[in-house]
């Protein structure tokens, strides 16, 4: 089992949904980063259940430093967080029952029944909690040279948010709302709706869309560690997380190539594009506009209604009804995830390209 991603900046995770505690390692910083630990908690305050349309499993992720980190700022060696697991109902798990759509019969196929199999295990959504703790350290570190990253839901249960506009003022308006969708009526809608699918035993998905912004041109590799090929990794990584466009995607399928082209233009000493369909990415390699993509997020698997499925250890066919504490929709809580994982690869590659001391002395 693989559990670490990047090359200078690397993230690894750890831990059970149901274990002791989970956690990640945050390896290849440099030193003298200051370390807010009241953005980690705000942070992994927006992935935590709020009210009617989250699970009722509600942790306090009272997350603990234990290493990388003295007197506020980062040492330059790993930092480690661990966040204990103080809400747990392991009988709600019958071992053996596949879930539909879950890990279950996989991870038995892989693991030959020596996994964790309480509440989902490794695969289960609590271990994001560890990505959103360092993820938190990287966009700060990010903010610091002029990086920033937004991401809201876009449609969610058929009800569509407003698109990006003004990103800036845009990714300043999610930073404070706790619902993350640009609109209000969007977030009013999407509520009702993710609530009538819980009372209904159901669940719903939607479209994730982030924008990154102050990205220089010329970060990224061409062919297998280009940009688009780097995040699609480590997105396709977070549980749900079932496709994923940059720019315009799949759109482009459906365009000329003199509708789908970005012409390029001078705005004064700065090379911009007019538009912006390949969402600031050519070659693998950024050119300067804003990153963009979006995500498609699967309905949440765990659903309350009967479901037909197979019992893998006595090898028949069984009935299932799911119980235990689940969300009727992860879209709201995976936007920070996603923000999350998005700034550990972005850190990743600008130290890639400038060096980990970036982050001390700036990209000019």
């Amino acid at each position: 089992m693989k559990n670490t991603f990047g090359n200078s900046i690397a993230i690894t995770i750890f831990g059970e949904s149901h274990g002791e505690a989970i956690g990640a390692v945050l390896d290849g910083l440099c030193a003298g980063i200051d370390i807010d630990e009241e953005f980690i908690r705000a942070q992994l305050s927006k992935r935590r259940p709020q009210g009617k349309t989250d699970t009722p499993r509600v942790e306090n992720d009272n997350f603990k430093i234990l290493s990388g980190v003295f007197n506020g700022k980062s040492t330059g060696t790993p930092i480690s967080i661990i966040i204990p697991n103080e809400n747990t109902q392991s009988k709600a798990y019958n071992y053996g029952v596949a879930r539909p759509s879950h890990a279950d019969y996989s991870a038995f196929c892989k693991y030959h029944g020596f996994e964790d199999y309480r509440g989902g295990g490794h695969f289960s959504g609590r271990i994001t909690a560890g990505i959103v703790s360092v993820g938190a350290i990287a966009i700060k570190a990010l903010e610091k040279i002029g990086i920033r990253i937004g991401t809201h839901i876009l449609k969610c249960a058929g009800v569509a948010d407003a698109e990006f506009s003004s990103l800036e003022s845009d990714i300043e308006t999610l930073g404070k709302r706790a619902f993350p969708t640009l609109s209000e009526n969007a977030e009013q809608e999407m509520t009702k709706l993710i609530f009538e699918a819980r009372e209904n035993g159901d669940s719903v998905g939607g479209v994730l869309q982030t924008a990154i912004i102050g990205v220089p041109a010329g970060v990224g590799e061409p062919w297998f560690d280009s940009v688009e090929s780097m995040l699609s990794h480590a997105l396709f990584s977070i549980g749900g997380v079932k496709g994923v466009e940059f720019g315009a995607g799949f759109a482009l399928a459906d365009m000329k190539g003199s509708e789908a082209n970005d012409a390029f233009i001078y705005d004064g000493d700065r090379v911009v594009t007019k538009t912006n369909n390949n969402g600031g990415i050519n070659g693998g390699i950024t050119n300067g506009m804003p990153i963009l993509f979006n995500l498609a997020v699967k309905p949440t698997p765990s659903i309350s209604q009967p479901q037909k499925t197979i019992n893998f250890i006595e090898n028949e066919n069984a009935d299932l009804e799911i119980r235990g504490r689940h969300d009727p929709a992860i879209v709201r809580r995976a936007c920070v995830v996603i923000d999350s994982i998005t700034a550990l690869v972005v850190a990743d590659m600008i130290a890639q390209k400038f060096g980990t001391d970036v982050f001390l002395k700036g990209l000019n």
